[in-house]
């Protein structure tokens, strides 16, 4: 039999989701602390976690086990995905962290007075849809072309 519900949709305890990471409770609530990961709490503050907090927890494993990027460097890499550009953020200034910062994501920052205050990170698609290693990669990519094309410009 097949469940079928959305890969967004916080269904598996912190004790199943462990289990099916192969990974200890504590080792789930470490990423939570270190800003890697945002389960969802339900009121009674137990968490929950979704196909795709698996999957983002699974990129986690592969990159400190097989790649040995320490859980610093994965925050810095997750850092520098440009919020700003793929919200459409046009406040780069003082105000926003996550602009001016290189050692967390920005869904791990406080978001006072800026684009993002009354944004609820874990619903936000800079942290739904960059927690793959393989689509961080494809972004920057992206960026480089983009880039490169304005200093080609910038030439002629």
């Amino acid at each position: 039999m097949e469940l079928n519900f959305p890969t967004t949709e916080p269904v598996f305890p912190i004790s199943t989701a462990a289990k099916l990471l192969n990974v200890s409770v504590h080792t789930l609530r470490m990423y939570e602390r270190e800003g890697l990961l945002i389960p969802f709490k339900k009121t009674s503050k137990q968490r929950l976690y979704s196909k795709s907090d698996i999957e983002r927890v699974e990129c986690i494993r592969r990159t400190i086990n097989e790649d040995k990027i320490s859980i610093n460097g994965i925050k810095t890499i997750f850092s520098l995905i440009p919020c700003w550009q793929i919200m459409g953020c046009s406040e780069t200034t003082d105000r926003c962290q996550a602009f001016n910062e290189h050692s967390k994501p920005c869904w791990s920052l406080k978001h006072e007075h800026n684009y993002c205050t009354a944004r609820d990170c874990r619903e936000c698609i800079v942290y739904k849809n960059y927690g793959n290693c393989g689509v961080i990669k494809a972004k920057l990519k992206d960026l480089t072309k983009v880039y490169s094309k304005m200093i080609n410009l910038t030439y002629y």
